[in-house]
């Protein structure tokens, strides 16, 4: 028996061993890939030393003796702490993905071949103005400097990814940093997925009741529109959905995560310092790296310090000396989809305003990892891309017979918004940066700007006609042949919506509808927010003046509006009613969340058990009122719309109904499904959560998941590359922590502000900003979350653009020399 137990202790003592080895030598060869910010490196494509100084928080300060090499500076930054995240999302907008991850991503793929978003950004490099061409080009170059390091340096493959998913990375193209604008562009919209939404929704119920659940902003009317069944006859009443749930690599976010953000401005009147300022955080999915890269580069026109996307050679929020610029998803109805009908009679047409025309058509080719090629027909009619059925339950609303296109604002071949973009950056004053968004295209954006005497906001982005006889005004499927569907080109730029120097001196916006043109001159029937802007309004308007701090008050504030507003429905007639319950009932344990809540003051703190109990309570009360109304379509509303349960319980135009469920003999009452709702959560709350209802936290629900996009659910690694932060706010908190609303953690924070700033201009250098996690998109760096907690925390690092502060408390300085 001894040498049993000898042979045993020798074969543990070897699978540790090797166990250890082997973590050894992966941790040896990951880490080769971390850059060395202290070095002197020579390279080609520069007319002068680059010098980027990376301060204590690791943002680069580039200083060059010419804006090209100012670019470069910032595309060799980029791809030495990004560059496993610019070529996934250059992939994904190729289309590319199955080559590394196999059929997985195969829909995801063919759904970026059929937008052709790549090649259209290919052809639009020409629509460029000479100076974004030169910094395109120089920022391609210095990425593909830093490919050559690696290449030749021994550094690790670039990033620890490439270990995993090996596969050789093509130098950068001008095309590249287009395709990712053009993706953002995919990633911000909703309007595809609402039309679908709107057609399948009323085709279970009543155009009274379909404006109900999707409601319309309650501060504008619009005329009644046809029903979709009489709009599109021979579509089923119900189709299942065959839309699977979405790959995290999927560009395209479910409809209740599209873009969101804040932004606003103070001018001298209404500033404590007698200057402007800016505050402004976009709202993008939380990942680990965040979407956002904290920079500096010191141009021509001055120094400009903020927020890029790695990939692009531009600051898209942040300031220079004179100027700071925020933006906000503008939500412009950008997208429409058109039924085209095929010719019966040959399949390679289909019906035009004069008759049969022919589908453009071509081949593309997917290589898929580990399984055969596949080949993709992509057609176009003269609308749009066609797309399958299969994608974005666009089966479920089609018509046999038919296919449907797909027209969006973002499919140009002649797109010059990245040269709109960099044109910004160069501006010193309010007048020149809204003329300088003329030529931008999308994202459709609100361009909130503050100089030292102005503030104003304005639209960028084509606003599609629409002719005034459209059949669905663009909220519905409708038919392409007709022209009245057609889109008639896009309106001017002087129209789109602009305020400047408003006379209560404060402007700003949180997604929510800024102007109230009918149509077809409006800008959108479905905005992003109706709930934030009030509490945006009581903030702004509770100070006569404001200063930077109170600007960063209003950006970390948690206080739920809605909570506020929605309680006082939802539990009317429950309050302190009832008797006396003995411990342990479930009477007793509403009675207790009941006086929680009666004293709460809506704020979503993390360590508060109230934000627990009201979001619990409002996501089963919402499912009870339309589970039996719309079937299986009801798993599509993830997230309760606080208008929509507002008009229930004020039975504006008979809502009331909603609460009567159908399939029970007694009629039920909206304070019956409240009461029983309120009990469904406690119990749901004490199976997840624990008995002691006021004891539990809503941060332990409400967890912000920056998650790896690839890695993130691998056993293990999930573990290093995952990161996790107890988060205060919600659904519709000025600091928006959007919650996921499906899975079995459906309150976890999963969209938020991954960027936030402040502008001062009576101080500039005392302006701050932040991102969500850290500069490094490499694991096993100590920046990879260096910012993360800050972010948690509401605090702030300095934005300055002095460079002996940069230098004071340097991490590194990197100096790029010319080729001699």
């Amino acid at each position: 028996m001894a040498w049993i137990f000898r042979w045993l202790v020798r074969l543990a003592s070897g699978l540790i061993f090797l166990t250890v080895a082997a973590l050894v030598l992966a941790y040896y060869f990951a880490s080769r890939s971390l850059p060395d910010y202290n070095a002197t490196s020579t390279v080609a494509g520069i007319s002068a030393p680059v010098e980027i100084v990376r301060d204590n928080a690791n943002v680069p300060h580039i200083f060059g003796s010419s804006d090209a090499d100012a670019y470069f500076g910032l595309g060799y930054a980029h791809a030495q702490d990004r560059l496993w995240q610019m070529t996934m999302l250059r992939r994904t907008a190729q289309g590319r993905l199955s080559e590394l991850f196999g059929e997985r991503t195969l829909p995801i793929d063919e759904v970026l071949r059929r937008f052709d978003l790549y090649n259209l950004s290919v052809a639009s490099v020409a629509a460029q103005d000479d100076r974004t061409k030169a910094a395109l080009q120089a920022y391609s170059a210095g990425v593909n400097a830093w490919l050559e390091e690696v290449n030749t340096g021994a550094r690790g493959r670039g990033a620890p990814e490439m270990w995993l998913f090996s596969h050789p990375v093509a130098p950068w193209q001008p095309a590249d940093s287009i395709a990712i604008l053009k993706l953002m562009a995919l990633q911000l919209t909703s309007h595809l997925e609402n039309e679908v939404l709107r057609a399948r929704t009323s085709l279970l119920i009543d155009n009274d009741r379909l404006r109900d659940i999707l409601p319309d902003d309650p501060s504008q009317g619009i005329a009644a529109l046809p029903e979709y069944a009489q709009l599109v006859p021979g579509v089923p009443q119900f189709t299942p959905s065959t839309y699977a749930a979405r790959d995290p690599l999927f560009p395209v976010k479910p409809r209740a995560l599209a873009g969101a953000s804040n932004a606003w401005a103070a001018n001298a009147t209404r500033s404590a310092t007698g200057a402007t300022l800016l505050a402004n955080d976009p709202h993008l999915e939380l990942t680990a790296p965040s979407i956002w890269y904290l920079a500096r580069m010191e141009l021509s026109s001055g120094g400009v310090i903020g927020g890029t996307i790695p990939g692009m050679p531009v600051i898209l929020t942040g300031r220079s000396a004179n100027l700071g610029w925020g933006i906000t998803t503008a939500y412009v109805d950008d997208q429409d989809i058109l039924i085209e009908e095929i010719n019966p009679d040959n399949p390679n047409e289909y019906r035009g305003p004069d008759g049969w025309e022919p589908f453009r058509k071509r081949d593309s080719i997917v290589n898929v990892k580990d399984a055969p090629a596949v080949t993709l027909r992509l057609r176009w009619t003269a609308n749009g891309p066609v797309m399958p059925r299969t994608q974005f339950d666009l089966g479920t609303i089609t018509p046999p017979g038919h296919v449907t296109a797909i027209a969006w604002s973002a499919l140009s071949d002649r797109d010059p918004s990245m040269s709109a973009a960099i044109a910004v950056m160069y501006t010193h004053n309010v007048e020149d940066a809204i003329a300088a968004g003329e030529n931008y295209i999308a994202p459709a954006q609100n361009l909130v700007l503050a100089d030292r005497n102005r503030i104003a906001m304005k639209t960028i982005g084509a606003l599609p006609a629409r002719s005034a006889d459209h059949q669905s005004q663009g909220r519905y499927p409708a038919f392409g042949y007709l022209r009245e569907n057609r889109w008639q080109g896009r309106f001017p730029y002087s129209d789109n919506p602009e305020f400047t120097d408003p006379d209560g001196g404060i402007i700003g916006n949180t997604n929510n509808k800024t102007t109230d043109r009918p149509f077809p001159h409006h800008v959108s029937f479905t905005w992003g927010d109706t709930q934030r802007i009030n509490r945006w309004r009581r903030l702004m308007q509770a100070r006569g003046v404001h200063t930077r701090d109170s600007f960063i008050e209003a950006q970390l504030d948690t206080v739920s509006f809605t909570a506020r507003s929605l309680l006082t429905l939802m539990g009317a007639d429950l309050w302190y009613t009832g008797d006396a319950a003995p411990i342990g009932t479930p009477e007793r344990k509403r009675q207790v969340a009941l006086e929680l809540l009666s004293n709460w003051n809506g704020e979503m703190n993390e360590h508060l058990p109230e934000p627990l109990i009201y979001a619990t309570w409002l996501r089963i009360f919402h499912d009870r009122l339309i589970r039996d109304e719309l079937g299986p379509l009801a798993r599509e509303f993830t997230h309760a719309d606080p208008v929509f349960i507002e008009r229930v319980f004020r039975d504006i135009n008979g809502a009331s109904i909603w609460c009567d469920v159908i399939q029970s003999a007694p009629l039920e009452t909206c304070t019956d499904i409240a009461r029983q709702s309120l009990d469904a959560a406690i119990l749901w709350i004490n199976e997840h959560h624990g008995e002691a209802i006021e004891a539990v936290r809503w941060g332990d629900a409400h967890q912000a998941t920056h998650d790896h996009p690839v890695l993130g659910e691998t056993p293990m690694l999930k573990w290093v590359v995952n990161i996790r932060q107890s988060t205060s706010g919600g659904d519709h908190t000025m600091q928006r922590a959007r919650t996921s609303g499906t899975g079995l953690n459906p309150f976890e924070n999963v969209h938020a502000a991954g960027y936030r700033g402040v502008y001062d201009f009576a101080d500039p250098e005392s302006s701050v900003f932040i991102s969500a996690t850290g500069q490094s998109g490499h694991p096993l760096s100590r920046y990879y979350d260096n910012l993360g907690e800050l972010w948690r925390r509401g605090e702030y690092i300095p934005m300055s653009l002095d460079p002996d502060l940069a230098r004071a408390a340097a991490v590194g300085v990197t100096v790029l020399r010319p080729e001699e």
